[in-house]
C-alpha cells in the first residue's frame, strides 16, 4: 500500500469501482489507441483517440529558394542544429531556452514554438524526443509518489501542491492507491479543495490543476497517470463555454497539437461538474450567474458542431440548457449554499452516486 487510507468508508467508492471496471471492461474489448500519422494540417476525431492527424493529407512546403520561406528555413535549420547537440549531448532545454539564445534573431516565442511543433510533427515524434520540455504551470496533490529523473523523491500527500515535473517522461516509480483522478480547472478552486481538506477527506484521490488552459506537461502528466493505473479521471470546470473547451483538451486534444494526440488525449474523461443542470437542480439564484456573452455564445455553438459532441449527447443536452438559458456560472456560483458546499457535499454526493456523464 502507498499510503493508509484515512478516507470514506470503503463503501463509499463502490459506484466508482464499478466505473473503474467498465473502463478495465473497454480497454480489453479493444478500447485501445489506434496508430496515427500525418501533418498537422488536416485532423480526424476517432473515439479511442480524439482529434489526430490524418495520415498521406497534403502537407506545406518550406523552400530554401523561396524569398517568402527563406528566414522560416533558416530558424527551423537553427532550432535543428540545437536539436541535434542537445541529443547528442544527453541533455534537455526550454523552449524559452533556446528563444533566448538569439532572441533577437527570432523576434519573440511564438516563432519558436511553431518551428518546433512544426519540426515535431515534420519528424514525426514527440516534442520531449527532440529534448525540448515545456515550462509546467500545473500543479498536482493527493496519494502519489514516484522519483525524478535526476532521482528526487516527491511526494505529493502534503498539505501544499507540487508542481508538475517538466520532464515527465523521465519520472518514474509512481505509486498511488487513489480510487480517482479529479482535474480542476482553475488553480482558486484547486487551492480552496487544498484549504478544505479535500485530498484527505476523500483519500486515497489525486487532483490536479492547469490553471486554465493546460500546458503541455499537465496533460502529460494526466495521460502518464491514466496509461499507468487506469483510474476514473473526473473534469471540475465552470458551467461555461470556455470551461467545456478546457475539459475538451484534457479529453480530446486540441488541432494544434493533434500530430500528438497519442501521447496526449484520455478520452476515458468524465464531466463531474459543474453541469448546467446543476444549476437549476440545486436551485441556484439567478443573481450568482452570469449573462453569455456574444463571444461565449460563439464558442458554444462552435463547440456543438465539433464531431465528438455526436458521441456525448448527454454532454449536448447540458450544453443546450446552457444555450437555451443564455447564463453561465463559475464554481463559486456554489457558495451561495455554504461555504464549503463545493468539498463537503458537492462532489463527495457526486462520486458517491455517479453523478457524472
Amino acid at each position: 500500500m502507498a499510503f493508509a487510507p484515512r478516507g470514506p468508508e470503503a463503501s463509499f467508492f463502490q459506484v466508482l469501482d464499478q466505473h473503474r471496471a467498465s473502463l478495465l471492461a473497454a480497454l480489453r474489448k479493444g478500447g485501445g489507441e489506434p496508430a496515427g500519422g500525418g501533418t498537422r494540417l488536416a485532423t480526424r476525431f476517432e473515439d479511442a483517440v480524439g482529434l489526430h492527424m490524418v495520415p498521406h493529407c497534403t502537407t506545406r512546403k518550406i523552400k530554401s529558394d523561396s524569398p517568402k520561406s527563406v528566414k522560416t528555413f533558416a530558424l527551423i535549420l537553427k532550432i535543428l542544429s540545437m536539436i541535434y547537440k542537445l541529443v547528442q549531448s544527453n541533455t534537455y532545454a526550454t523552449k524559452r531556452d533556446i528563444y533566448y539564445t538569439d532572441s533577437q534573431l527570432f523576434g519573440n516565442q511564438t516563432v519558436v514554438d511553431n518551428i518546433i511543433n512544426d519540426i515535431s510533427c515534420m519528424l514525426k515524434v514527440p516534442r520531449r524526443s527532440l529534448h525540448i520540455l515545456s515550462t509546467s504551470k500545473g500543479l498536482i496533490a493527493g496519494d502519489l509518489r514516484y522519483i525524478e529523473e535526476d532521482g528526487t523523491k516527491v511526494n505529493c500527500a502534503c498539505a501544499t501542491a507540487v508542481a508538475v515535473p517538466s520532464n515527465i517522461q523521465g519520472i518514474q516509480n509512481l505509486i498511488t492507491d487513489a480510487k480517482f483522478l479529479l482535474i480542476v480547472e482553475k488553480d482558486a478552486t484547486f487551492q480552496r479543495l487544498l484549504d478544505d481538506s479535500f485530498c484527505t477527506k476523500m483519500s486515497p484521490c489525486i487532483m490536479v490543476t492547469g490553471k486554465g488552459v493546460p500546458d503541455l506537461n499537465t496533460r502529460l502528466l494526466v495521460k502518464k497517470l491514466w496509461d499507468t493505473f487506469h483510474i476514473p479521471i473526473f473534469t471540475l470546470v465552470d458551467a461555461d463555454p470556455h470551461g467545456i473547451e478546457i475539459m475538451c483538451i484534457y479529453k480530446y486534444g486540441s488541432m494544434a497539437m493533434s500530430f500528438e494526440a497519442h501521447n496526449l488525449t484520455v478520452p476515458a474523461i468524465r464531466w463531474l461538474g459543474l453541469l448546467p443542470s446543476d444549476i437549476k437542480r440545486l436551485n441556484i439564484p439567478k443573481g450568482t450567474l452570469i449573462p453569455l456573452t456574444k463571444q461565449d455564445q460563439m464558442k458554444l455553438d462552435s463547440v456543438l458542431k465539433r464531431p465528438y459532441i455526436t458521441c456525448q449527447p448527454f454532454w449536448r443536452k447540458e450544453m443546450e440548457i446552457m444555450a437555451d438559458s443564455k447564463m453561465k456560472a463559475e464554481i463559486q456560483a456554489l457558495t451561495f449554499l455554504s461555504s464549503d458546499y463545493l468539498s463537503r457535499v458537492y462532489l463527495p454526493n457526486k462520486l458517491k452516486f455517479g453523478g457524472w456523464i
